[in-house]
């Protein structure tokens, strides 16, 4: 089974870092220094779905394990990235239970579905089955093995949250503060009332529906406490942030170690 998955519905707490830049280098960095959950961002991020199965082959080959955040919900996005080896995702903008219905069929062969839709079948061929070497895949472990979080990011989201959260197929809801506080009208600002305010709504429907939680650390919230609120999955750290902050870092460095005042503005003859 997909040991990501089996991890969270044992209740294991996950950490997880973005991967942003597409680069199979940083990503193997990022699980060998500390961070062994990589989650690929395909909706913000660099690269196609190609570059997104090179990050994967080099954070399993770490021994890592990747989650791959979709750029969009559609049929044609999901049957794709299944079939080219990913079992574990983040879909963006889920606002309706139709969406998140939909969501399900296109990830789920149409055993588990209803009306015979459902994932298109090519499981001989393809890299999700190892290239056929899992006899079984189709007729049982592909559809345990998929873990589907759909994300929360707007008002109408909010309003449908446990509809959407009770659709069978949908595993968890991954709620995405910053954008929510957004649409709610406060963007930059997700300590503000009205959005803690549906933080709490949402984290008490999704987990009354008995699905799992997922976010981002934010909004006075770090992973000590979203652990304490019943968060599965935290996404924190990018590859992104930790270069910048560790460019900057060096950059200040020198400049005190060459006598030169926090402006920038030369104390002392040369900048190097």
């Amino acid at each position: 089974m997909n040991a990501l998955k089996s991890r969270l519905l044992d209740g294991e707490f996950i950490t997880a870092a973005w991967a942003e830049l597409g680069c199979p280098d940083i990503a193997e960095i990022l699980v060998r220094h500390g961070w062994p959950v990589v989650l690929i961002d395909g909706e913000h991020g660099i690269g196609d779905l190609e570059t997104w199965v090179s990050v994967a082959r080099a954070v399993e080959a770490a021994g890592g394990e990747v989650i791959l955040r979709v750029p969009d919900g559609t049929d044609t996005v999901l049957k794709k990235v299944l079939d080219r080896g990913f079992r574990s995702l983040v879909v963006p903008m889920v606002n309706t239970v139709e969406q998140a219905r939909q969501i399900a069929r296109s990830c789920h062969y149409p055993v588990r579905g209803t009306g015979g839709i459902g994932r298109g079948y090519a499981a001989p061929i393809v890299r999700g089955s190892d290239y056929g070497t899992r006899p079984d895949y189709a007729l049982r472990t592909a559809n345990e093995d998929v873990l589907v979080f759909v994300q929360c990011e707007t008002p109408e989201s909010v309003s449908a949250i446990a509809e959407i959260a009770g659709v069978d197929g949908i595993d968890g809801v991954f709620l995405g503060p910053n954008d929510l506080a957004a649409t709610l009208g406060h963007i930059e600002d997700m300590d503000h009332a009205t959005p803690q305010a549906a933080y709490a709504e949402v984290e008490a429907k999704v987990l009354g529906a008995g699905k799992l939680l997922a976010t981002v650390p934010g909004g006075g919230r770090n992973f000590a406490i979203l652990r304490q609120k019943g968060f599965g999955l935290v996404a924190g750290v990018n590859e992104v942030s930790l270069l910048v902050d560790g460019i900057r870092a060096a950059a200040a460095a020198r400049d005190a170690e060459l006598g030169l005042d926090v402006a920038g503005i030369a104390a002392a003859p040369g900048r190097y």
